[in-house]
């Protein structure tokens, strides 16, 4: 497997029913999380979470492509460099 890598996965829900999906996910890839912080914003009904990883760039990606096709979610992972 490749070297691993830092990454901050950004998570914007507008549908909190895919909590549970979304949860389901995160703890098959747990090994590989640092870190997850949600931030609920109650005025737009928006959700935000921010996810740390330290994984192979290939697990990441399945990660946030997985999650990217849940419905009323939207994703973005950011690479470090280190």
């Amino acid at each position: 497997m490749n070297e691993k890598r830092i990454a901050v996965v950004s998570i914007l829900v507008s549908d909190r029913s895919a909590s549970e999906s979304i949860n389901e996910l995160l703890s098959r890839y747990g090994e590989y999380i640092l870190g997850r912080m949600g931030i609920p914003y109650r005025e737009k009904n928006i959700y935000v979470l921010s996810v740390v990883l330290d994984a192979p760039v290939e697990i990441t990606n399945a990660l946030t492509g997985r999650l990217g096709k849940l419905e009323n979610v939207a994703v973005k992972a950011l690479f470090g460099k280190i």
